[in-house]
């Protein structure tokens, strides 16, 4: 049986500019957890929800993309190993800050 691992994705937009459910309508495939926060959530489900994959028919394109990005002398793994660990960080931020607000929480 060949099963696949789930990937993940974090989906809030953090510019304001752009539509609240971008990363959910452009991201959402099968075997993908999405960790979306609430409002991007409720933007979606008031938008009617997912529309279909928008990924996989997109594999060639992002092919050449790479393959552009490779020629112009960017090292796509190096950019996103500091992507990810920057995302790491911060998740660990925020967990940290969680623990501190439930923390002040059952004291007071």
């Amino acid at each position: 049986m060949n099963v696949q691992r789930p990937l993940w994705a974090s989906t809030g937009v953090k510019d304001p500019a752009l539509p609240q459910t971008l990363y959910v309508s452009e991201l959402a495939v099968a075997q993908t957890v999405n960790t979306m926060p609430e409002k991007t959530l409720m933007a979606t489900a008031e938008e009617g929800g997912i529309n279909g994959d928008r990924v996989t028919a997109f594999y060639d394109d992002a092919e050449s993309v790479l393959q552009g990005l490779e020629e112009l002398g960017i090292d796509f793994d190096a950019v996103t190993d500091q992507l990810e660990s920057e995302g790491v960080a911060k998740f660990i931020d925020s967990w940290q800050d969680l623990l501190g607000t439930v923390d002040d929480a059952l004291k007071g």
